[in-house]
């Protein structure tokens, strides 16, 4: 569906004085890629909300106006929105994440950016993956959010991948658990624009080999299948991915069994992939991101190589 332009919302305005007021006391991003961890949040991160959860995380100061064009269910408990993003001074860095502000909804919302900066600079729009919970926003976007629906949202989070032209070629390694895939996504998708833009030009940031761990419950919960197997058929040598299912009762289809495992990733599987060039970039249950970077630490891999971000 084509989307139409986007002008920013009343409710916006009228609130605008209180959200620039708490924005401008972040600092803004940095440029390198940092070792993050949430670890250090209140213990009972179930009674505070997004804001609370994250309030000592970076974000940029631009709040702004969108409009959800387009929605699609990529899974039965995951839905994904398409936003038209008003504001041309918004930037996100592959990884990163938005705090979602809904009108007379008073809980901020915050879901990963799972597109590509790419979409963004050339048709102004972001894709968000939001699971079906109780939580207030997330209930909105399964339950009320529709075409043409007016959001504002504003940057955050130091769990992105950024390389500039004259850094040094690094190979990925993603371990995405559930809806931890979306802001991994983001990272294999600039990836593969990267890859590319070198081809086009001979000339940008040269990547390295990317590989994807991903786990969820079924197939049916891996989302984003067809996207990922796009990519990794396009860049055969460049790109690869493991598909993991812990609790796959149905018959496996045969598209996707040449990279399905029955079972857990495995430190085994990651073992294989160290190396001194190599950045691992974790997103998952907080059990499963503890899990494997400390595995990672115990296989000497440098702490600033292991990057990670906690969701709950």
């Amino acid at each position: 569906m084509a989307c139409t332009a986007v002008m920013i919302p009343g409710w916006l305005r009228g609130c605008a004085g209180a959200i620039c007021t708490q924005a401008a006391s972040w600092r803004s991003p940095p440029s390198a890629v940092r070792h993050l961890t949430l670890s250090s949040m209140m213990k009972s991160r179930r009674k505070t909300d997004h804001l609370e959860r994250t309030a000592d995380v970076v974000r940029r100061e631009v709040v702004s106006a969108a409009k959800v064009c387009d929605t699609a269910d990529e899974s039965p408990s995951v839905k994904r929105l398409r936003l038209l993003v008003a504001d041309k001074g918004f930037s996100f860095k592959a990884g990163q994440w938005v705090d979602f502000f809904i009108p007379g909804v008073s809980v901020v919302g915050g879901f990963s950016i799972c597109s590509s900066p790419r979409l963004l600079e050339q048709d102004r729009m972001i894709d968000l993956a939001v699971k079906y919970t109780n939580h207030p926003p997330a209930l909105w976007v399964h339950n009320q959010c529709a075409l043409g629906s007016e959001v504002a949202v504003r940057v955050g989070g130091e769990f992105f991948f950024d390389p500039q032209p004259a850094d040094a070629s690094r190979n990925l390694v993603l371990i995405a658990g559930g809806v931890g895939i979306n802001p991994l996504l983001s990272i294999l998708r600039h990836s593969a624009d990267l890859h590319r833009e070198r081809a086009d030009k001979g000339s940008g940031y040269e990547m390295g080999t990317v590989t994807l761990f991903y786990s969820a419950k079924n197939t049916s919960e891996l989302l984003f299948k067809k996207n990922i197997l796009d990519l990794v058929n396009e860049f055969p040598e460049k790109m690869a991915c493991s598909l993991h299912v812990t609790k796959q009762t149905a018959q496996i289809s045969a598209e996707l069994k040449p990279y399905i495992t029955e079972g857990r990733i495995t430190e085994k599987e990651l073992s294989d992939h160290i190396s001194k060039e190599t950045l691992f970039y974790i997103c998952g249950p907080p059990p499963m991101t503890d899990f494997f970077s400390k595995e990672l630490e115990d296989r000497h891999v440098p702490p600033e190589h292991i990057c990670f971000e906690k969701w709950w």
